[in-house]
């Protein structure tokens, strides 16, 4: 959401056509619950990083004040206690251990017995079964395909985590998102006293299609000086599986139109990445108000759109 902005909330109202649905905004309440399910990454029968933690070699290599495994440069007092870089500087140069001084050790015996390990990315429970040398770890974790996804919900500062699955079930009962199965959509977007909102959220809402889901958001920010309205589409998967599909977006009234046509993002590009990018269909306030009709003093924005898979 961006700075300073406002959550909203929409209210779908399902008419006869079951596809046609107006779109409110309202102050968002913030779910109590939202964090109260079982929403972070984990591994089922193994240790921290997916290693059996009864595994003594891998007990050393542990930090004893985050708990985090080490990596060079690693510490040790003079009677061999370590820890890692990050810590050494938060215990003020002292031994959480034995309470001596540490200086400038490093432990270099453990850190060569560290560069001979394979070790199993810590996403193995997600269903990533690679093995890696110790110190190539890190870095394949940090673009691994089975890590989390992170919530796409953007009307809150929402920290929760989890596969696709398990964030479907958490936007529909935490956030109360709206789930809708089909392909097209036709929403109308309505706020009365528009010019007093320039940074606002609409609920997002979550399209089943193709058996994969989409995220579709809607929003008032500043573009420049300029204020304008936003919708785009994000993929709740991958950026390589998001390229397989293609979207578009219609807006217009009084025979004038526009259009967009584009991929959708993955939710692994941040809810602001996306907006800031502005990859998605960017309509002005004036026209929108042009769009809405009447005396200008209400939105009312009929947004259209279709998702297809690409050959």
């Amino acid at each position: 959401m961006a700075p300073g902005g406002s959550a909203l909330k929409e209210v779908l109202e399902s008419t006869s056509t079951g596809m046609d649905y107006e779109v409110k905004m309202a102050k968002a309440e913030v779910n109590s619950n939202t964090n109260n399910k079982p929403t972070k990454s984990g591994s089922a029968g193994v240790g921290k990083y997916g290693m059996h933690s009864n595994n003594g070699v891998y007990e050393l290599l542990e930090c004893p004040v985050c708990t985090n495994l080490m990596y060079p440069p690693i510490h040790q007092c003079p009677n061999g206690h370590t820890l890692c870089s990050n810590c050494k500087a938060r215990v003020q140069n002292t031994c959480p251990t034995c309470r001596y001084e540490l200086g400038n050790i490093r432990c270099l015996a453990l850190e060569k017995v560290a560069e001979s390990l394979e070790v199993p990315c810590r996403y193995q429970s997600l269903g990533c079964h690679d093995i890696f040398p110790y110190y190539s770890k890190l870095k394949h974790e940090q673009h691994c395909r089975f890590r989390p996804y992170a919530c796409p919900y953007a009307g809150s500062e929402c920290s929760v985590t989890g596969d696709i699955p398990t964030l479907v079930v958490h936007l529909k009962d935490d956030h109360k998102v709206d789930m809708h199965d089909g392909c097209t959509f036709n929403h109308r977007y309505v706020k009365s006293n528009p010019h007093e909102v320039e940074n606002a959220t609409w609920m997002l809402t979550v399209f089943n299609c193709f058996g994969r889901q989409f995220c579709l958001h809607f929003e008032a920010f500043q573009l420049g000086m300029a204020p304008v309205y936003m919708a785009f589409l994000r993929f709740m998967g991958d950026e390589n599986e998001a390229k397989k599909f293609s979207y578009s977006l219609e807006v217009g009234a009084h025979g004038r139109k526009l259009t967009w046509q584009g991929i959708p993002r993955s939710i692994r590009d941040s809810h602001r990445k996306v907006r800031d990018s502005q990859d998605g269909l960017i309509i002005p306030r004036n026209l929108a108000l042009y769009f809405s009709g009447g005396d200008r003093q209400e939105l009312k924005l009929r947004v259209t759109g279709r998702i297809w898979k690409e050959e």
